[in-house]
């Protein structure tokens, strides 16, 4: 893995690094930059805030949405609207309150499941095992799967359309950094799976091309006594994430990516000690991720960077404009006011446009572009 030495061009007053020992008379430092965070970078530095908008007109700003108030109750994953979505992924939140009454498998791509409330069991081709708040579970394209809810659950789900969920390349810290392949739990054939072999009828519901098709068994079609190979339901909980940090750089979000599908990537936040440096940046810097629209579900803790936001909510920033920290939470990170993040959050990352659902118009907060104002 190696790259040219390369000098990038300079120009005016500057910061040699990036995001460190920004210039005091524009200490407002903006990456504008391609493909994601991987590709070419130009870093602006500014006299005001880049996002101290005064007025925003026509359909593209920040948005904001509020998933507590949506009515989110089915018996089946099916029943759950699509609140973001585009060609290559689906973006929906489900409540399961009592066991399924059928099972569930999808035709059109894998399915990764977080749970935001509630713990349960779940039973799948592969076996049975536990979930719990916390959990991210990866469920293969095509796997028969049901839920049962030792009390009220309410989960992410999050399609990779026609596509599959992988790791990233870790790179120069190597495949045990974040967390360790070692830390995936696969489901068990134990007693519990066992016992729910019998001739009660079942019947699976298909997801495939967005339309519902079902078939009947007159008993539980999760029926195997064994399996073998290396594809697998897996689990992961954000606690055995250990995020990558340095105390002198704030890291770019891809540094907490969790799974990768060939349109979007999925990332995780979870609690860090926040940059010591006296140099460096803070808090998230100003940026234009010009080929990618970001979505972040809050899902436990004090969102440092962003003010108003409650567990549960959903932000949702398209390609086109600058991204960055709310000016209340920059001042503070200049300020070193807090010492470390306390927050849990879930970011979906999308190469292509995103389309917001019809069920998304009840819980916006249409005020939210404006919480950057200059004025507030």
């Amino acid at each position: 893995m190696r790259k040219w030495i390369a000098f990038p061009h300079k120009e005016g007053t500057i910061s040699r690094q990036a995001h460190a020992d920004l210039p005091e008379e524009a200490p407002y430092e903006r990456e504008a930059g391609r493909s994601g965070f991987f590709g070419p970078t130009a870093h602006f530095h500014h006299k005001n805030p880049p996002t101290a908008w005064e007025k925003w007109e026509g359909p593209l700003r920040p948005r904001a949405f509020d998933l507590n108030n949506l009515d989110k109750n089915s018996n089946s994953p099916w029943g759950a609207e699509s609140l973001l979505y585009n060609a290559h992924c689906r973006f929906r939140i489900w409540n399961c309150n009592e066991a399924m009454m059928n099972l569930a498998r999808n035709g059109d791509g894998d399915e990764l499941l977080f749970i935001h409330k509630g713990q349960g069991d779940l039973f799948c081709d592969y076996g049975h095992m536990e979930i719990r708040e916390g959990d991210y579970v990866v469920i293969p394209r095509g796997t028969m799967w049901r839920i049962e809810p030792q009390d009220p659950m309410t989960m992410l789900l999050i399609e990779a359309t026609n596509d599959s969920y992988q790791l990233p390349d870790k790179g120069l810290v190597g495949p045990q950094a974040i967390f360790d392949p070692a830390m995936l739990d696969v489901p068990s054939i134990n007693d519990k799976f066992k016992a729910q072999q019998d001739d009660t009828p079942w019947a699976v519901e298909i997801k495939r091309r967005g339309q519902l098709s079902r078939v009947q068994y007159n008993y539980s079609p999760l029926d195997a006594i064994g399996w073998h190979g290396d594809l697998s339901v897996v689990r992961i909980n954000w606690r055995d994430i250990r995020p990558l940090m340095s105390h002198r750089y704030h890291l770019p979000p891809s540094a907490h990516t969790t799974f990768v599908a060939s349109r979007f990537v999925v990332c995780t936040f979870v609690p860090r000690p926040i940059e010591s440096d006296p140099g460096a940046l803070k808090v998230p810097f100003y940026h234009n991720n010009d080929d990618f629209d970001e979505v972040l579900f809050y899902h436990a803790g004090d969102f440092f960077s962003r003010d108003n936001i409650d567990a549960g909510m959903v932000t949702f920033h398209p390609s086109g404009f600058t991204h960055g920290p709310h000016p209340k939470a920059f001042e503070a990170g200049r300020k070193h006011a807090k010492k470390e993040t306390d927050e849990v959050a879930v970011m979906l990352d999308t190469r292509d446009a995103l389309e917001v659902g019809d069920a998304m118009a009840g819980v916006e907060n249409p005020d939210y572009c404006n919480s950057w104002k200059a004025s507030e």
